[in-house]
């Protein structure tokens, strides 16, 4: 019956109340790595280090940003580690959901990865993990939004936003030839990611093991798709 109410508190948010732009979006993000990938086909690579730098600066403090508000909404609504349910901590619930919101269109500008890739004619970098994983994202967190914005969801979005100031941060100044010297840490950044989604599927779980009212079925598919990350992440590790 849960399909049948989305959460009422956030109706009218900016691209939530129809799936379809979210559908297009996607569909667009597919076609664009198509065509572009043609497109490039003969065409010597660009270099766009300035649109990178502002890019990956900006992404950078948005992620911050969400890590910081969610911490504060988090603590501040008392949540519980454990399992939190989605109605019981009030105004703390819509500034999660709110943060949720900029988490879900993140998802959306995170786009601009893949088709900066294939401008710069990085194909080696456009692999099945990379396209699933931002195409699958940004459909699932409008699933998120509409049925589960706040409580136990926001746990995956803090842990991934502390990765992405790591990440975005590192694209940015890898771009900068004089830094690359400096960029011991790319190792790291997979283990980080790879350590992030056991945590969130253990988080998850934590949920369906002692319940606390938050959908269960949501649970187990945040557990399945994460394990899918899991499996994908540990193979390109190894590769």
């Amino acid at each position: 019956h849960m399909f049948l109410f989305l959460d009422a508190r956030v109706r009218g948010w900016f691209l939530l109340d129809s799936y379809l732009p979210t559908f297009f979006l996607t569909g667009a993000y597919l076609l664009c790595i198509w065509l572009g990938n043609k497109f490039m086909k003969n065409r010597p690579p660009f270099s766009l280090r300035p649109h990178l730098i502002v890019y990956n600066l900006g992404i950078t403090l948005l992620s911050f940003y969400m890590l910081i508000e969610l911490i504060l909404a988090t603590w501040e609504g008392g949540y519980n580690l454990q399992c939190q349910n989605l109605h019981s901590a009030g105004e703390a619930d819509i500034r999660v959901a709110k943060v949720l919101w900029w988490y879900y269109f993140s998802k959306v500008i995170e786009f601009m990865d893949t088709i900066f890739f294939v401008l710069r004619k990085k194909s080696s970098q456009i692999t099945f993990l990379h396209v699933y994983h931002h195409a699958t994202m940004f459909n699932i967190w409008w699933c998120v939004l509409n049925w589960i914005p706040c409580g136990q969801s926001f746990f995956g979005p803090t842990l991934n936003s502390f990765i992405h100031v790591l990440m975005y941060s590192y694209y940015g100044l890898s771009v900068i030839p004089s830094m690359r010297k400096y960029l011991w840490w790319k190792k790291y950044l997979t283990q980080a990611q790879l350590i992030q989604f056991l945590l969130t599927i253990v988080h998850t779980l934590s949920a369906a093991v002692k319940p606390c009212g938050f959908p269960f079925g949501c649970l187990m598919f945040q557990s399945s798709y994460m394990a899918t990350l899991v499996i994908l992440f540990v193979n390109f590790y190894i590769k």
